[in-house]
């Protein structure tokens, strides 16, 4: 573990905000197909099983609907969960436990029954996924009611999204792009908060264009605004989405109404996209 704290990568935050969790609340497990296995999932549950034992953190086999049914019945009975999938793609074999239980619970029993359970899904392109384990589906959750779906972009974002994913009294989707967890603490973004759920951030200021973006493609965004400024002297203002359900209008009208024009990076296909709602949202208002 790096020393000072802003070199922490993504996969650093992410290990740190599940140890504080499990050292908060002794009825937390976390779980999942590779979770105490030698790579440790990108090194995001390293010395989990280590410190807090096997009772709380441990390995599965491969039935990702039972899984998923598992955590429900653990929240039914005051068990929180953080149950880990290494690609997002295996994870659709427990869509049904997502859709028709967990999203529903708080809503069929009178808001009096919570399902608090935080479902980490590693997502994105990488060496050797091919087109079955390589997808974006982030808009399908946002889709959802009863779902909160985050996807941080950066270490210290990823660290406080997750515990705040955690104490959520219901469901989260939390979305994990492979490219980030290598991602250290060097790369800044210019505004420096505390992330929640339900709130982007403005992570560069600029008076031209707004660029909305999220996920790994909004450090890209970062790589573009400087070319734009240097060589076409635009003044690019950046909003990290960092949370797909709720989308943080409220920010996004403020800065599109300063700019007066807007371009929308989305990691997803086009139809149906989170870009497509957002683009739709901004026209009407």
């Amino acid at each position: 573990m790096p020393k000072n704290k802003k070199d922490l990568t993504f996969s650093d935050s992410i290990n740190e905000a599940l140890k504080f969790s499990l050292k908060k609340d002794k009825n937390l497990i976390s779980y999942g197909l590779g979770i105490s296995d030698p790579k440790n999932i990108f090194g995001t549950t390293k010395n989990l099983e280590k410190f807090y034992g096997k009772r709380r953190i441990f390995d599965v086999p491969c039935s990702e609907n039972a899984l998923t049914g598992v955590s429900i019945g653990l929240a039914l009975a005051g068990i929180k969960s953080v149950v880990t999938h290494q690609r997002l793609d295996f994870f659709l074999l427990a869509m049904d436990q997502l859709v028709n239980s967990a999203a529903k619970w708080y809503f069929m029993f009178g808001s009096k029954i919570s399902i608090p359970i935080t479902i980490r899904l590693i997502m994105g392109k990488g060496w050797g996924q091919g087109p079955t384990h390589s997808q974006n589906l982030q808009s399908w959750f946002a889709h959802i009611p009863g779902l909160k779906v985050v996807m941080p972009t950066f270490p210290k974002d990823a660290k406080d999204l997750l515990i705040e994913s955690i104490k959520d009294p219901n469901p989260v989707i939390f979305l994990e792009s492979r490219w980030l967890h290598s991602f250290n603490g060097k790369i800044k973004k210019k505004i420096n908060k505390k992330a929640i759920i339900g709130k982007s951030q403005v992570i560069k200021n600029g008076k031209d264009i707004t660029i909305i973006a999220m996920s790994y493609l909004s450090v890209e965004s970062l790589k573009a605004s400087k070319y734009l400024e240097q060589v076409h002297k635009i003044s690019c203002e950046i909003i990290d989405l960092i949370t797909i359900k709720p989308i943080d209008y409220e920010t996004i009208f403020k800065s599109v109404k300063k700019t007066k024009h807007v371009i929308v990076l989305d990691t997803g296909y086009k139809t149906c996209s989170v870009a497509g709602e957002i683009i739709s949202s901004i026209v009407m208002n």
